[in-house]
């Protein structure tokens, strides 16, 4: 069995950074494929970013690239996202998630095993 839990979430202003963590057991990070997606009301869940579990390739959304990074800790097995340059319209609840496929996909369909959310909130 799978437990994600999310930490870091909270309120900002526009232009601030926050830095979210995914702390993970049953399974290590660096075996499996990692994501994060969010939600914010009335919208559907989004991909937000994802790193491959052999090469530690990332792939980021559009409207983050460049802004949000993501990353892990093998001795933590703890996944991370760094998100800068925040904007009112990042507000939502982001979820990290796990995949069994080693393929890097953008689907939340793909992800097996989530967590239970941290909400995020910027202000303008």
């Amino acid at each position: 069995q799978v437990a994600l839990v999310e930490s870091g979430g909270g309120l900002v202003q526009a232009g601030g950074s926050l830095r979210l963590s995914c702390a993970a057991s049953g399974r290590t990070v660096n075996s499996a494929l990692m994501g994060w997606f969010r939600q914010a009301p009335g919208k559907e869940r989004e991909f937000v970013s994802a790193i491959s579990a052999r090469d530690s390739i990332e792939l980021y959304a559009d409207s983050v690239a460049g802004r949000f990074t993501i990353s892990r800790d093998y001795a933590k097995n703890t996944v991370y996202l760094q998100m800068n340059s925040l904007k009112p319209e990042d507000t939502a609840v982001y979820y990290c998630a796990a995949s069994d496929t080693y393929t890097l996909t953008r689907r939340a369909s793909d992800f097996n095993y989530w967590g239970q959310g941290t909400q995020v909130t910027v202000s303008s």
